[in-house]
């Protein structure tokens, strides 16, 4: 492959995301990370767990760790009686959900319009972000679903 070919290739490489919104900031989550979405049932409490850790649901017969990502992002918990969507993945042989707001379409976007996290980017949020796309109308922060979890894991560890 040329340098030109190579170059061209990169600049129409794209990436999809699974959208999802929380309050109404619109979040990215890589499609190729996303196995289930799910309206969650029944989550059970697992005492002394970190606030982010919702509880434990079963998904079709899994046990599943449900990660409440407006407690990870600093935001007030929804209210009572309001519909929450989940998103299930997959991260070092364990099965988690992510609590969000709403779940939206699939995006597939230019890698080359990919940017690293804004300076004024909150500090809660560039932390779990692996970068962002400026979309027409919005910012779409893109998750890091490895420095999602890879807390949580230290946290139960603990």
């Amino acid at each position: 492959m040329s340098t030109n070919e190579s170059t061209a290739s990169a600049e129409f490489a794209a990436n999809e995301y699974v959208t999802v919104k929380i309050e109404d900031q619109l979040f990215g989550l890589p499609i190729l990370e996303v196995q289930d979405v799910f309206t969650p049932d029944t989550i059970t409490q697992v005492p002394l767990a970190a606030p982010e850790i919702a509880g434990v649901l079963n998904l079709r017969g899994r046990i599943v760790t449900a990660i409440d990502l407006r407690t990870k992002l600093g935001l007030p918990p929804k209210s009572e009686g309001e519909q929450k969507m989940a998103v299930g993945i997959d991260y070092n042989g364990e099965s988690y959900g992510l609590i969000i707001d709403k779940v939206g379409e699939v995006h597939r976007l230019k890698q080359a319009d990919f940017q690293t996290n804004p300076v004024n980017l909150d500090p809660r949020w560039a932390g779990i972000s692996a970068g962002v796309y400026r979309l027409e109308n919005s910012l779409m922060v893109v998750f890091d679903v490895e420095k999602i979890l890879g807390t949580n894991e230290q946290n139960l560890a603990a």
